[in-house]
């Protein structure tokens, strides 16, 4: 089933329109640009996911190749993140969906 035709069978069958939401899910993936979207708004979603002190330890965050890069400016803090890349990914899954991020790799 195409995905213009998931949105007209979500319908409101009484008045017959959908969501702005429904609309915009259809528009990125016609256009095939739900995964630039979703990778767009992880980074800009980087302290509300993470919280402010690691986003203030932040000095550039890019997606590669469904790879999330993170620089960081505290070796420690690196360190730690490292050993959780596991719980990073869960978070990032937990709001984006799977299939987003393979790895994250802090440097």
């Amino acid at each position: 089933m195409s995905s213009s035709s998931e949105y007209r069978n979500r319908r409101n069958s009484t008045t017959n329109t959908y969501t702005i939401g429904e609309a915009l899910q259809d528009l990125l993936q016609t256009y095939k640009i739900k995964a630039r979207f979703d990778e767009a708004s992880l980074v800009a979603s980087w302290e509300r996911l993470m919280g402010a002190p690691i986003a203030n330890r932040t000095s550039k965050i890019y997606v590669r190749n469904k790879v999330l890069f993170v620089e960081l400016n505290s070796a420690p803090l690196k360190h730690e993140l490292n050993n959780s890349k596991r719980k990073v990914l869960e978070i990032i899954s937990r709001e984006y969906g799977e299939g987003l991020l393979e790895e994250v790799i802090f440097i």
